[in-house]
């Protein structure tokens, strides 16, 4: 669910206001913390922006007018809005106004709680509410053979015959017990995936012991401006003081793993941004040119990602008779014949082609390298012209 913000400095209203759309696409969040930077608002940390008024989104969000927030936190809870489905919106706007919530902090909480209320917005189906009601109790799931023997019509009454159902203008709610625990404090906001990332991370101050429940959540790629936010909201003055735990996701389907003890901080999020880019089909590409050039540091893997088009991949091709067979048959660079089928030589052919060419079988096709410099200055980068360009450490 997208709204905008109008933000002002509490301290100085002459300043004027700034409208910032939320949740804030990556390559738009640096812009729009120079805007707000312009204002003399936008701090990392402190909630330094006060909410002139909240347009489209949720209704129930205009309790935030009035309010002093920080920027990040107006963007985490959007992003947390944006994931709920249909329903989710109910439980959301009916527990806030029950509650009578104000601050950012207890809406953000409220999101990953208020999941557990039932709200009825429509009487007229009380098998429908009943059923509802059941799957809320047991955590949104329930075996089917549960809910063809529930009787949700009965359920439904006995819930509205409690009396403990409080009328806002979403709804007529139930909190079924539900409490709002502070998962968020201020600080590094609670882990969860906005989106999919090539590499995730988790980052503790040195200064905090092994095991510590004060971590920052990295999904990389972020912006300079985002990693530079986050950081400093989990109290990391800088990279070289913090220890990273590593969530590879994708990074782990694709074959390669970045030694942490070697790449530095950046590294690892200019290689991501390169396979963000990446549609599905490239990443499949991408995988394969991993088996076959067996990157040895982030940036490898940058290159990589970046030079796709120097590499021919044929997926699900895995004998020489069978690349043979596409090349001479599918790659339209032959004008083939079936009345000569018998007479093709395929696996000689292949055989032939891969003696000349730097490719291999993999696991889902077979992938050869065609650029013009050998594949080791290609991976090497700048390196291969004498720029003494070096990998460091984590930095």
């Amino acid at each position: 669910m997208q709204f905008q913000a109008i933000l002002r400095n509490p301290e100085h209203p002459e300043y004027g206001v700034a409208t910032i759309p939320f949740p804030l696409p990556m390559k738009e969040y640096d812009h729009s913390m120079e805007v707000l930077e312009a204002l003399e608002i936008g701090d990392a940390v402190r909630q330094d922006c006060t909410v002139e008024e909240i347009t489209d989104g949720y209704p129930v969000l205009k309790r935030l007018e009035g309010q002093t927030v920080n920027a990040d936190e107006l963007d985490y809870l959007a992003k947390r809005l944006d994931s709920f489905c249909a329903g989710k919106d109910a439980q959301f706007q009916s527990m806030a106004e029950k509650l009578d919530l104000t601050d950012i902090r207890d809406f953000i909480n409220l999101t990953f709680c208020c999941q557990q209320a039932t709200v009825i917005t429509d009487f007229s189906d009380l098998e429908r509410i009943g059923k509802d009601h059941y799957m809320n109790l047991n955590g949104g799931c329930a075996h089917t053979e549960e809910l063809e023997d529930l009787d949700g019509e009965e359920t439904a009454r006995l819930l509205i015959d409690s009396g403990t159902g409080v009328v806002t203008p979403y709804g007529v709610v139930y909190d079924n017990g539900m409490k709002l625990e502070p998962l968020y404090r201020g600080g590094p906001f609670p882990p969860y995936l906005y989106d999919t990332y090539p590499l995730t991370l988790q980052a503790t101050p040195l200064s905090e012991p092994e095991g510590t429940e004060r971590m920052t959540f990295l999904g990389l790629p972020m912006t300079e401006k985002q990693l530079e936010h986050a950081l400093a909201r989990g109290g990391i003055g800088s990279v070289e003081k913090m220890r990273i735990k590593v969530d590879t996701i994708l990074l782990q389907e694709l074959g390669c793993i970045p030694d942490m003890e070697q790449e530095s901080l950046n590294d690892l999020n200019e290689m991501c941004r390169a396979i963000a880019c990446l549609e599905h089909n490239e990443l499949i590409k991408l995988g394969a040119s991993i088996s076959l050039a067996k990157p040895q540091s982030a940036m490898q893997v940058k290159r990589l990602a970046e030079n796709l088009e120097l590499f021919e991949f044929i997926p699900n091709v895995r004998t020489p008779e069978e690349y043979g067979r596409y090349m001479i048959r599918e790659s339209g660079r032959f004008e083939y014949d079936d009345d000569l089928e018998d007479f093709y030589d395929f696996a000689g052919y292949a055989k032939q082609r891969m003696s000349r060419e730097q490719g291999q079988f993999v696991e889902n096709g077979y992938i050869s390298y065609q650029g013009a410099l050998r594949l080791d200055e290609l991976m090497a980068g700048s390196q291969a012209f004498g720029d003494g360009f070096q990998m460091g450490g984590l930095q």
